[in-house]
């Protein structure tokens, strides 16, 4: 079982230091992953659309360059992005960023994409939410080929990258892992069919959650995959909002009874949330520190 820690961008109030100090010590501890959730602006409730899933003023660093600066205090981690809101990005430039972080890293990039939800920030990314889908498919094949082909020619509805070449090519080369996030049907085609993995944030009903791992597994056989071969990662709780959800991180041991549900289902991978753990009381870098240390010796006693 590998296990990832979702990054607290809330780190960023103690200071450049404290944030580069906890990406060091996610690693120190012995977490596998250090990822990043990415959103670049949230809406405020108007006229025409309700409040957003997350706070208007929710503090979120930019997940690709945090990444960066990651990689530079960190040796052994592997770094992602849980997930990407890639139809939203200029396809090439999100190429080119995942490449550099691999070639600086020395091979640690991992990239997880989703069509993402909110209408708002597409708008002020200048992007058409509408399309996001058809757009999504695209731009993975020209995420492949920029990684992995000499000669680049592949075209799209909102690119044309005719005879180009980008170098340097990162060090793991078209293989860079390419994982799919979301519970919707498309997101399950895409994780089956292109997907390196499958990015979940599952909640309480494990038959809807064995049937959609069914429905991905069943895609890539479809597409002449093996489905063995893709990797599946959940979320152990979804930031906090009902009943008891923002004690959750404060209660190790339904932390670990969750984790060995997971392991049960079929997954793989794990991931922390650290921003939920913030909620739940450790309010500090150091206090977070602590927390994921206890986590993460009884996680490692339960699931190996």
């Amino acid at each position: 079982m590998k296990i990832s820690v979702e990054f607290p961008s809330v780190a960023y109030r103690e200071g450049p230091a404290k944030v580069a100090a906890l990406a060091r010590v996610i690693e120190q501890i012995g977490f596998d992953d250090l990822a990043m959730f990415d959103h670049v602006v949230m809406g405020y409730a108007t006229a025409d659309r309700p409040a957003p899933m997350y706070p208007s003023q929710m503090p979120i660093l930019e997940a690709l360059t945090t990444l960066a600066f990651a990689a530079a205090v960190t040796e052994r981690v592997t770094l992602s992005t849980e997930v990407l809101v890639l139809p939203q990005r200029q396809a090439v430039l999100v190429a080119k960023q995942a490449s550099t972080i691999d070639t600086l890293s020395g091979g640690r990039m991992r990239l997880g994409v989703g069509v993402g939800w909110q209408e708002a920030e597409y708008e002020a990314l200048g992007e058409t939410f509408a399309t996001r889908g058809a757009r999504m498919d695209e731009t993975i094949d020209l995420l492949r080929a920029c990684w992995g082909d000499e000669r680049i020619e592949r075209r799209g509805e909102r690119f044309d990258a005719n005879e180009v070449a980008m170098e340097p090519k990162p060090p793991q080369g078209g293989r860079l892992p390419l994982w799919i996030g979301g519970f919707g049907p498309a997101a399950l085609r895409r994780a089956g069919q292109r997907g390196d993995g499958w990015m979940a944030s599952v909640g309480a009903d494990d038959a809807l959650t064995r049937a959609a791992i069914g429905d991905v597994h069943r895609h890539a056989e479809a597409a002449g995959r093996d489905p063995s071969v893709i990797g599946l990662q959940a979320m152990l709780a979804l930031p906090p909002r009902g009943p008891g959800g923002k004690t959750f991180y404060a209660e190790h041991d339904r932390v670990v009874r969750r984790a060995e549900q997971i392991r049960d289902l079929g997954f793989g991978w794990i991931s922390l949330n650290a921003t939920a753990m913030f909620q739940a009381g450790a309010r500090s870098v150091d206090a977070l520190a602590e927390q994921l240390a206890a986590l993460h010796g009884r996680l490692r006693a339960a699931l190996g």
